[in-house]
């Protein structure tokens, strides 16, 4: 356990980011190493995994709904330096991870064929998918438990063995999918499913490794099984928190969802070209997630310890550093999009979309950066509902002009990105006076601390 309601908040963030800045390298290393090799497939294989990939976004959003709320609730329980809470709040997010994770792959196993009929340009791209999904959704369901491990020690501020466990498994996942996908060594190439079998493998190792973190009795968090009966009250504690941050990503998967009914018609290269861009922007994003993580730990162990300073102090130091990122990486997309998208893909018309997508949407990486800050300082407050509020108006805009313009005589997908630009300028001006709000309601024990 590391108590961050002392010391230097630039250092402590630093510090927080700086391992989770490594597992994120890791992780989109693999991403584009993963892109790498399915571009060798040729555009229906890029695109049917950027179609079942969009479900990602569906489990980072049920996730998220259980990791933000376990951060926050053991992050303020740490402040309080109340350990029993922290240690009770541990056992009881992981039994609610074991459940929605076994309903998720349930329900997602059961739709997996309509889903990818329902979204891909052609059936070869949709059969891709429906392999492709036949290994990526057992994993997906794993890594619940993963992610619920991981949120609790984020909130104790013990961020290596998150570090260490998931850039090894990446590692490993990295290794396996070009032997498995072109059959190196044992002559039987598995093409997509190959890379989803290999995330399997991974996610299998990583759970177990992870889960040797809390065996001893004499760690802060450990296993107490006496505590795995559900606490329902405890559940609503987490959900309260959790339910409207997950909801975020669940509004981003219908964005997808959106984006790749619209492009149908445009065939299957304009989806690669867009898959191919959007692994590239959640590249760039990597150091603004990464903080994002640090960000929740920090001020939420601040909040719990009532010094309402250093909350708002953990907030402009972010802001601070997720701009000076974002200004580097929208300088990179608006001058050498083509570059970046002929790693991943020779197609020229492939190129075209994802040049296009780049260089567009480059104009929202800053707000998008203090849009993120502002998310995780929600989070840290415990009170996501504002920051589900900015983001439901931005992605029901989105929806609705999307479709009217679709109808419309030389629709092109530019359109939906230039909307896309102006939405989030809106959501940013949305969540800074949301945020503003909440400072000065729930920020009002600074004199007590005093």
């Amino acid at each position: 356990m590391q108590d961050l309601t002392s010391g230097s908040v630039a250092r402590h963030l630093l510090k927080t980011t700086s391992f989770m800045l490594v597992t994120m390298i890791f992780q989109t290393l693999y991403f584009l190493v993963d892109l790498y090799w399915v571009g060798h497939l040729g555009k229906e294989a890029i695109a049917a995994v950027a179609i079942a990939g969009n479900l990602m976004f569906v489990v980072l959003g049920m996730t998220q709904m259980l990791a933000v709320g376990t951060t926050a609730l053991i992050s303020h329980a740490v402040g309080r330096k109340n350990h029993d809470e922290a240690l009770h709040v541990f056992n009881q997010s992981q039994v609610m991870s074991a459940v929605v994770g076994v309903a998720f792959f349930v329900v997602a196993w059961a739709l997996r064929g309509a889903y990818a009929n329902s979204l891909a340009a052609d059936e070869a791209t949709a059969v891709m998918a429906r392999e492709y999904l036949a290994w990526f959704l057992p994993a997906m369901g794993l890594q619940f438990f993963m992610v619920a491990m991981g949120a609790a020690l984020r909130g104790v501020g013990n961020f290596k063995p998150g570090m260490v466990v998931s850039s090894t498994t990446v590692l490993l996942n990295m290794v396996l999918a070009p032997i498995l996908m072109f059959g190196w060594g044992t002559n039987r190439p598995m093409g997509v499913a190959g890379t989803a079998l290999s995330t399997f493998v991974a996610v299998i190792a990583g759970t177990i490794w992870l889960a040797m973190y809390f065996r001893s009795a004499a760690g802060y968090l450990h296993f107490v099984p006496a505590d795995w009966k559900p606490q329902f009250g405890m559940w609503g504690r987490v959900l309260k928190i959790g339910l409207p941050a997950g909801a975020e990503f669940a509004l981003m998967s219908i964005y997808l969802f959106i984006v790749y009914s619209v492009s149908r018609p445009f065939g299957a290269a304009a989806q690669a070209g867009f898959g191919i861009g959007l692994r590239i922007i959640q590249s760039g994003f990597m150091p603004v997630v990464a903080l994002g993580f640090a960000v929740g730990p920090v001020a939420g162990q601040n909040f719990g310890a009532r010094n309402a300073q250093r909350v708002r102090e953990t907030f402009r130091t972010a802001i601070i550093m997720a701009v000076g990122a974002m200004v580097l990486f929208a300088i990179a997309c608006r001058f050498v999009p083509e570059p970046m998208m002929r790693i991943f893909t020779s197609e020229p018309d492939v190129i075209a979309v994802g040049r296009d997508y780049l260089h567009i949407i480059s104009w929202t990486f800053i707000a998008s950066g203090i849009i993120y800050v502002s998310s995780s300082m929600f989070q840290a407050m415990g009170n996501t509902l504002p920051s589900l509020a900015a983001s439901f108006i931005r992605i029901v805009t989105v929806a609705i002009a999307t479709f009217v313009m679709a109808g419309m005589t030389g629709f092109t997908l530019n359109w939906i990105w230039y909307l896309s630009t102006g939405s989030v300028v809106m959501q940013l001006v949305i969540s800074l006076l949301l945020l503003q709000r909440e400072f000065r309601r729930r920020l009002t024990f600074e004199t007590v601390h005093a």
